[in-house]
């Protein structure tokens, strides 16, 4: 049985104030969860703030990017030991902001779930199609080629050790919500191109929902059998949304 796996992405919002108003609301709010794994990613200044405030509460952190490098001459990357000199657990990789505004391609993102992988970190893979693709009918062909740079390089065994988050773009801080049915057809198309590879780990591997899930929508969504939960952007900037998709997971 896959644990549902909530994590909040904050993205580049949040102050000293805010983030520790918001992280005092999640842990006091922790009660109301009886099932899902509950993780934050922050951004890289803050998480020592989200180490320091999260510690034994039963809450995971991460880091919202991570550098294919283990050190060196990279200005402003964030190494995969930097990440777990502060307890990190999870990193995410290859999400649609990072593809688009940072030119990473499916090869570069696989590279950053290996080093990921490789430390001890597990990694979050981000994959989906923007609005034009969706409307050219190719998003199967998207994700699949996005899922397939990762096996290519590290095997589908490698999937075993992280987690993968469907996220169409189009549904990516717009207030659109792809149905349920239609999350539900991705994720069984992604969990069926991992079985042609390898049964077992296409069933242990966890596929969470992200674009603009809410705490009205949480339960219809994770309710589908091929979705383990949700990478939650804006709605994870408020604890009481956030404690409110935790809590559709039980």
């Amino acid at each position: 049985m896959r644990q549902p796996l909530v994590a909040g992405n904050w993205k580049m919002n949040g102050s000293q104030e805010s983030i520790k108003t918001l992280l005092s609301g999640i842990k006091s709010g922790m009660g109301r969860v009886n099932n899902a794994e509950v993780a934050v990613c922050a951004p890289a200044i803050y998480i020592p703030m989200a180490q320091a405030e999260l510690q034994d509460s039963g809450v995971a952190w991460g880091g919202q990017d991570v550098s294919t490098e283990a050190s060196g001459a990279f200005t402003g990357e964030i190494s995969t030991a930097m990440l777990q000199d502060f307890g990190c657990k999870y990193a995410i990789v290859g999400h649609s902001e990072r593809r688009t505004y940072h030119g990473e391609s499916d090869q570069y993102v696989a590279k950053k779930y290996a080093a990921a992988r490789a430390a001890g970190l597990v990694p979050i893979l981000c994959i989906g199609e923007t609005l034009e693709e969706r409307e050219q009918g190719i998003t199967e062909e998207v994700v699949a080629r996005q899922l397939d740079a990762v096996i290519e390089l590290e095997g589908v065994a490698a999937l075993a050790n992280g987690v993968i988050a469907y996220e169409p773009v189009w549904a990516i801080g717009t207030g659109k919500t792809a149905t349920p049915d239609q999350a539900q057809d991705v994720h069984q198309f992604i969990r069926g191109r991992v079985a042609a590879h390898d049964q077992a780990v296409a069933d242990g591997v966890r596929i969470l929902y992200g674009g603009s899930m809410k705490p009205d929508n949480a339960a219809e969504l994770i309710s589908k059998p091929d979705i383990d939960g949700g990478l939650i952007g804006g709605a994870s900037l408020k604890a009481d949304d956030f404690l409110g998709i935790c809590e559709a997971a039980n």
